[in-house]
């Protein structure tokens, strides 16, 4: 799918007519703090206080308000809510969203409307409280909806059902009668989506997970969202036991597709900042509906239900929703996570001629190498090996500030285990980008002040001169002679960049470092003048990707219908998530620093997943690797 392709796509769902059938319910946010000083005098429990509370749509309301932020022509809710105030919300926001409810009725006894109360505690979720897990539905109602659904198919192009709450609506007896109203309107695209009754639904498509998928299939081991090969076993299977297109949802590992042209695998995306995975597959359903409503193939429709998806599950403590310029907008800056089965499991790798060079992907496009970029830090130059130790306590400290000292182990220990997540999925992006990162989570756990919260600039410094005491101490023991070039770059790099040089082929040098310290780091080393001037860095603007613009420069500089001239080195998933998104070869070094030499097994698994071709784990058999590359 091309951006063209896709303006296509946007431009034709907006005539498309939905309705939404299900379970609608609400998903109730309260963000906790617990004074121990406060104990309930009836109780003599500590009490928790509601700091701030949300309430966002769920179930088939989430969806629905999904289908309508897509911009389509019209959207219809039918369903059933309690006489409460929490329906009262529900019909509230979907009319804002401009859904019509004259269709979501209400039953007056025996049923409350489904709400989650979700309760957050130092950005971390507690035991949820429900409500709606006893309704019962009227035989009156029964023949209510079934009225609605029969009258709003005649006015629709595709009907979604969404099944979320086990009790309640979908008893048995009304299955089968929807089951009957379905295949009265063959003419009609219907969709299912339901966690406990796919089964039931035979004559329309379903949209599944992959432990769904792999436990309706009948295998014993429900499998997984890593299990691939798995899921696109089960997803076959169900295609052929029910003549109809199979969506099945693989988390951050994309969807598999059955229909009559085949099974599709289509890769997730992948992202840097922190994700929200709730109504994920709601957005994924809505996307991939209202396209195949529209006329498009069902490989075509799981694309855009991804970028849909992709959109929502960066919009934290909340399903959310996907507007057609943030699809865009995700699609012109997107990346795709690949071989994850092959990135967790080194027992799948493939070496070539019995040496360490590992071939994820053929090459066979590889024609004469006229650019080379290359990362810096970990790539080439271990000067600054060991900064992970660094921020991390810088992080961590920051997050609690003056509770330090004091807080509880538990909390440390959470606090500690989100810092290491965020420097493992942002290794590769400018050290301004991160302190970013920092900041979001420093206001999440809420242990410091708004007021005395630092901009990113503020932090930046204070991790600055905690890492160039570090790298100051062994710039001076090298320029005293008790380290040499070796002892501060990776196995045989040096040696490699001059063979490039002398070859003719134009080396360019991108780092997330500050580009005055990338410049000096790379003199003191000995081989900035290979590079020619073409050395990029961080400039203090957040909004400035170094390695971005370098690839954009060479992309417009050179004779792009021949993307195996460029290639790019690298031992984070930026420079080849950059590298494979333009088409350029990806080496991915995944070197273990302090070593120098050798392989680091949690830098394999990030780089393959960002689409590297080859992983190294340094450039000790450069002989081969020349080859390889037709150097």
């Amino acid at each position: 799918m091309n951006r063209s392709d896709l303006q296509l796509l946007l431009e034709k769902i907006k005539s498309v007519r939905a309705a939404v059938f299900g379970d609608f319910c609400l998903d109730a946010y309260w963000f906790l703090e617990q004074d121990k000083s406060e104990r309930s005098v009836e109780t003599n429990l500590d009490i928790e206080f509601v700091r701030t509370q949300k309430h966002y749509l769920g179930g088939a309301a989430n969806l629905a308000a999904n289908i309508a932020g897509l911009g389509i022509d019209r959207t219809f809710a039918i369903g059933v809510v309690g006489s409460d105030i929490y329906g009262d919300k529900i019909k509230c926001e979907l009319i804002k969203a401009g859904i019509d409810t004259e269709h979501l009725s209400c039953q007056k006894s025996d049923w409350n409307t489904n709400v989650y109360f979700k309760r957050i505690h130092d950005s971390r979720e507690k035991n949820r409280i429900d409500l709606g897990a006893y309704n019962k539905l009227s035989s009156a109602m029964v023949d209510q909806l079934l009225e609605s659904i029969e009258t709003v198919l005649n006015e629709v192009d595709v009907l979604l059902i969404n099944q979320q709450c086990k009790t309640g609506l979908f008893t048995a007896c009304f299955r089968n009668q929807l089951e009957e109203l379905i295949t009265k309107h063959t003419e009609k695209t219907v969709f299912v989506d339901s966690r406990d009754y796919a089964e039931s639904f035979k004559a329309v498509p379903i949209k599944i997970n992959a432990q769904e998928a792999c436990r309706i299939a009948g295998f014993d081991d429900p499998g997984g969202e890593t299990n691939l090969d798995r899921v696109k076993e089960a997803s076959e299977l169900l295609f052929k036991l029910r003549n109809q297109p199979v969506f099945v949802t693989c988390g951050i590992n994309g969807a598999v597709v059955s229909d009559d042209s085949g099974t599709f695998h289509l890769p997730g995306l992948q992202f840097v900042d922190r994700l929200d995975t709730v109504g994920a597959g709601d957005s994924f359903y809505a996307g991939a509906s209202v396209v195949t409503a529209a006329g498009f193939d069902a490989v075509t429709s799981a694309k855009f239900g991804n970028f849909v998806a992709g959109v929502t599950v960066q919009k934290l403590f909340q399903p959310g929703t996907s507007s057609p310029l943030e699809v865009m907008e995700l699609y012109d800056d997107h990346s795709y996570l690949y071989e994850t089965e092959l990135a967790e499991d080194i027992r799948k790798a493939f070496y070539i001629n019995g040496s360490e060079i590992e071939i994820v992907r053929t090459i066979d496009h590889v024609s004469g190498i006229t650019h080379a970029i290359f990362d810096h830090d970990g790539t080439i130059s271990t000067l600054r090996e060991g900064w992970e130790k660094i921020m991390e306590p810088m992080m961590v400290k920051s997050i609690l500030g003056e509770q330090y000292e004091y807080v509880d182990r538990s909390s440390l220990i959470e606090v500690t285990q989100a810092v290491k997540e965020l420097i493992d999925r942002s290794t590769g992006i400018q050290t301004l980008a991160q302190m970013q990162m920092l900041i979001d989570l420093i206001k999440d756990f809420g242990f410091v002040n708004a007021d005395q919260i630092q901009d990113m600039h503020g932090y930046k410094r204070i991790y600055n001169k905690e890492l160039m005491k570090k790298v100051k101490t062994r710039e001076e023991r090298f320029n005293i002679g008790e380290f040499d070039v070796e002892d501060f770059t990776l196995k045989n790099a040096p040696e490699f960049l001059s063979i490039l040089h002398q070859k003719g082929i134009e080396l360019y040098l991108a780092s997330g470092t500050d580009i005055d310290d990338v410049i000096h780091e790379a003199e003191l080393l000995g081989y900035a003048h290979l590079f020619q001037g073409r050395i990029y860095g961080s400039i203090g603007d957040i909004k400035k990707e170094a390695k971005k613009i370098v690839m954009k420069q060479i992309m417009d500089s050179i004779d792009t219908t021949n993307f195996g001239q460029i290639v790019v080195f690298g031992d984070g998933p930026v420079e080849i998530k950059e590298a494979r998104r333009c088409g350029a070869l990806a080496v991915g070094l995944a070197s273990d620093e302090p070593r120098r030499h050798g392989l680091n097994l949690s830098k394999r698994t990030r780089l393959i997943r960002a689409g590297a071709n080859i992983v190294i784990p340094d450039f000790s058999q450069m002989e081969k690797l020349l080859r390889l590359l037709n150097i």
